[in-house]
């Protein structure tokens, strides 16, 4: 199926358009990342999975007053607890809440400061509730999860970067690696910016959004790969426009699909599913575009280094032929 016929649109031409997008929403990103580890020590807000600590669902029958609540755990003397409205009112009138306390050096009190949660309310705030969820990780699990998170990210970059030197050159690899570096950047400063917190499963979301925007790129890449082949005299600028031009229907059906499908379980999904969904809706944006307008530009962006340094001509040889 084909959305548009006979498209002729200089992509390259936009190249500078591109360039000062990306680097408005990179450079944004990065700032308040910045100012986060300056207030917090970190450059995004850190769910429980990440930091440690006690974590507390809670559903009250009447809407719930968030000061009252502050002030019931104050009283109770749990202090430095972060109390966030998580769902409007529901057709019965109620609501929740959830109630996390920071990292608890002593790993044995975790489970404790679920139950002084619920004495504090008990105690200290006339509003009949029940606990839906609890979540308890210590500190030093919290530590190492932060850092295989990291490293996992890693690794699936550097993977996808071996793979496509081998399955195309290494500069389509280092191209396609530094547009997933690209969205991943933007995505966790989307977090940053609406002072969202990274959990394990919005890791999960990245490590998918990762796969997804390097497979979008490799499609535009092996048809760039094949009209090099087809028309060997033709300038690399002119293949690669028309070669974005011929996946254009493509990437719109695909991409467009999955946008719906995921900003659907960003809307209906609930607070549970928020962070996840909400990566994978930055996330399939940011990567149909850098496919587009960074990792292709890139490529054109090294050959025409090399030609002026004398390395080379204008135009990349074709890639070696997938085996069957």
């Amino acid at each position: 199926m084909e959305f548009f016929h006979s498209v002729n649109i200089d992509w390259l031409r936009l190249k500078w358009y591109f360039l000062g997008f990306s680097m408005i929403f990179s450079v944004a990103g990065i700032i308040s990342m910045g100012m986060h580890i300056a207030r917090i020590g970190s450059p995004v807000p850190l769910g429980v999975d990440f930091r440690g600590g006690t974590q507390v669902q809670v559903r009250f029958n009447q809407p719930p007053d968030m000061n009252s609540i502050r002030s019931a755990t104050e009283a109770a003397g749990i202090h430095d607890a972060r109390i966030q409205a998580i769902r409007g009112l529901d057709e019965s009138g109620g609501s929740e809440v959830l109630i996390s306390l920071p990292e608890q050096h002593d790993e044995t009190s975790l489970d404790v400061g679920r139950q002084r949660i619920v004495d504090a309310l008990h105690a200290h705030y006339n509003n009949p509730f029940v606990v839906r969820n609890v979540q308890v990780v210590g500190p030093t699990v919290g530590r190492q999860l932060e850092r295989q998170a990291g490293l996992a990210t890693l690794y699936s970059m550097v993977g996808m970067l071996i793979y496509l030197w081998f399955r195309f050159q290494l500069i389509y690899g280092v191209a396609a690696v530094v547009a997933c570096f690209h969205d991943t950047l933007i995505t966790v400063g989307a977090f940053a910016l609406t002072n969202q917190e990274i959990s394990l499963t919005v890791i999960a979301a990245i490590l998918t959004l990762v796969g997804y925007s390097m497979n979008d790129t490799i499609v535009v890449f092996d048809r760039i790969r094949e009209n090099l082949r087809l028309n060997r005299r033709e300038t690399l600028p002119d293949v690669v426009n028309r070669s974005i031009n011929q996946t254009l229907s493509r990437t719109v059906l695909t991409s467009g699909l999955t946008f719906l499908t995921v900003l659907s379980l960003y809307i209906f999904g609930g607070q549970v599913l928020r962070g996840f969904s909400f990566a994978l809706v930055i996330g399939i944006l940011i990567g149909t575009y850098s496919s587009i307008a960074v990792a292709s530009p890139m490529l054109v962006a090294y050959q025409e280094w090399r030609a002026k340094s004398g390395k080379a001509t204008a135009t990349l040889p074709p890639a070696k032929r997938a085996r069957v």
